[in-house]
């Protein structure tokens, strides 16, 4: 129904900030809560942030609370997550999901993307 492709991966420094994309295909993207969680190397895929499809409501992890922000642009088919003062501990591979609502578990988004590397050195 929706294919989705995470963009903006990379590699900085702790205490830089990065910005991601997810582009989603088709005609229905607002129909759609979106959500990014992550995945290191060992780890359980961990919940990051969620929003609605109007994009009046959006939830975190607290491992992110105050840190990063998501938001969505309807006409441009694309969520963000914008990241501010990273950790090493956020490193890991971020995915972008699509669902029909802001729930903060896996199984709850049949829609997944390939998922972008972030990296945060000392």
């Amino acid at each position: 129904q929706v294919q989705l492709v995470e963009s903006g991966g990379g590699l900085v420094q702790a205490g830089d900030s990065l910005r991601l994309s997810c582009a989603a295909s088709g005609r229905t993207f607002s129909r759609y809560a979106m959500g990014w969680f992550r995945q290191a190397p060992g780890k359980e895929r961990e919940f990051v942030a969620t929003i609605s499809q109007s994009g009046g409501y959006t939830a975190y992890g607290d491992s992110v609370k105050g840190r990063f922000t998501i938001s969505r642009d309807n006409a441009k088919n694309t969520v963000y997550l914008q990241m501010n003062s990273l950790k090493i501990e956020d490193t890991a591979a971020y995915y972008c999901a699509a669902g029909l609502s802001t729930v903060r578990i896996t199984a709850q988004y049949p829609h997944w993307g390939q998922g972008t590397q972030v990296t945060v050195s000392s």
